[in-house]
C-alpha cells in the first residue's frame, strides 16, 4: 500500500512537469496537517520545490542546457493561487502593458486585481506577487483579453497612448473576433470602446 507521500506525488507526476499544485488540492487524502508533512518531505527530497508560502511545484528539469531546475512563471503561480482561493484575477500595472508587448518593463513585483483577499506572495529573491482586491464587477468580464486590456489601457490613461502603442493595441484588437468583445462593452471606458470600433474600420 502506497504512503500518503507516494499517492500525493504519483498524483502530481501524472499532472506532468511545470505543475503548481497546494496541499490544499488534497485535502481529501487525509488530515490536512498529514498533507502538509508530505508536501514537506517531498520538498527535502528535492521531488517538489517550495515557490511561496503554501505553493509548490512539480519542477521542469532542463537536461538539454544543464540549467537544471525550471521554476514556475508569475503567471502559473497567480494562476495556481487564483484555482486554490477560488478567486478570479487579471493582471494589472507595468505588468499587464508587458504582457501585451506596450511595455518592455518588467516590475519587481507583479500586481493582480483579484475579487478574493488582498495578499502579497513573497517568492525567490525581493520579488512577489500582489494581489489587490477590487469587487466583483470589475472583473465581470466575458473575454479575458478584453479585461487585460481595459486594465493594461486605463494604466497608460487616455491622453498618454503613444502612437506606436496604439499601432500595437489595433494589431491586437484585429485578431480577436468582435462578437467576442462586444459583449464587455458595458464593463469598457468609452475611449477605449472607441479605439475598439475604429481598429476594426
Amino acid at each position: 500500500m502506497q504512503s500518503l507521500e507516494e499517492r500525493i506525488i504519483t498524483n502530481i507526476s501524472k499532472r506532468g512537469r511545470g505543475t503548481v499544485i497546494s496541499p490544499l488540492d488534497f485535502a481529501g487524502y487525509g488530515d490536512s496537517k498529514a498533507v502538509q508533512k508530505a508536501f514537506e518531505r517531498l520538498t527535502a527530497k528535492n521531488r517538489l520545490i517550495r515557490v511561496a508560502r503554501g505553493i509548490y511545484c512539480y519542477p521542469k528539469i532542463d537536461k538539454d542546457l544543464g540549467l537544471g531546475v525550471l521554476y514556475p512563471t508569475f503567471e502559473e503561480i497567480a494562476a495556481a493561487i487564483a484555482q486554490r482561493d477560488k478567486a478570479k484575477i487579471v493582471p494589472t500595472g507595468v505588468y499587464a502593458l508587458n504582457k501585451l508587448g506596450l511595455s518592455t518593463q518588467l516590475p519587481m513585483n507583479v500586481v493582480y486585481l483579484t475579487d478574493g483577499s488582498p495578499r502579497k506572495v513573497k517568492l525567490n529573491g525581493e520579488r512577489g506577487i500582489l494581489f489587490r482586491h477590487t469587487a466583483k464587477k470589475n472583473l465581470a468580464f466575458q473575454n479575458d483579453f478584453v479585461m487585460l486590456l481595459t486594465f493594461a489601457l486605463r494604466e497608460i490613461g487616455e491622453n498618454n497612448l503613444t502612437n506606436e502603442q496604439l499601432t500595437r493595441v489595433r494589431k491586437l484588437i484585429k485578431d480577436v473576433p468582435f462578437d467576442t468583445i462586444k459583449r464587455d462593452f458595458a464593463l469598457i471606458p468609452a475611449w477605449i470602446r472607441k479605439i475598439i470600433l475604429t481598429s476594426y474600420e
